[in-house]
């Protein structure tokens, strides 16, 4: 389909604008990685969506690549999750179980805990109510022979 320059122009304006919207999103990731290096800690903090997953699919994919194969992704104190950031967690979660390893999430009872009924991802996911509880998990799984 012909479009001419001016549309085309006002489209990629309007695109520019809309990510720029997007981007005030902020996603802050602190990461913990617990003695012995095998197990890594990503406390995330914000909205995890189209202008913030990049980072965290990076920063997971790397953990993993890395040797740290059983990554804990707390999200109690996420506020929003879009298909993209489902995306970056799925993504890791392959990445880690090709190095031997898994996802685990954190998740308070909630709309993002309703997010991961609906999908379906609570059988992908190894899912805990605490850090206590995931870190147990993933330290007994290291600890194995």
């Amino acid at each position: 389909m012909y479009l001419p320059n001016c549309i085309k122009k006002d489209r990629r304006e309007l695109t520019a604008e809309a990510r720029s919207d997007m981007a005030s999103d902020d996603l802050s990731i602190d990461l913990q990685v617990e003695p012995g290096g095998n197990v890594a800690v990503f406390a995330l903090r914000g909205s995890l969506d189209l202008a913030t997953s990049p980072s965290l699919r990076s920063a997971l994919l790397e953990a993993a690549d890395n040797g740290q194969i059983q990554i804990i992704v707390d999200l109690t104190a996420i506020e929003f999750i879009d298909s993209t950031g489902l995306g970056s967690l799925i993504g890791a979660h392959r990445r880690a179980q090709e190095h031997g390893g898994s996802v685990r999430l954190v998740v308070h009872e909630g709309p993002i805990s309703r997010l991961f009924n609906i999908t379906g991802l609570v059988r992908v996911f190894g899912m805990y109510a605490t850090l206590e509880d995931a870190l147990r998990a993933a330290q007994s799984v290291v600890a194995q022979p």
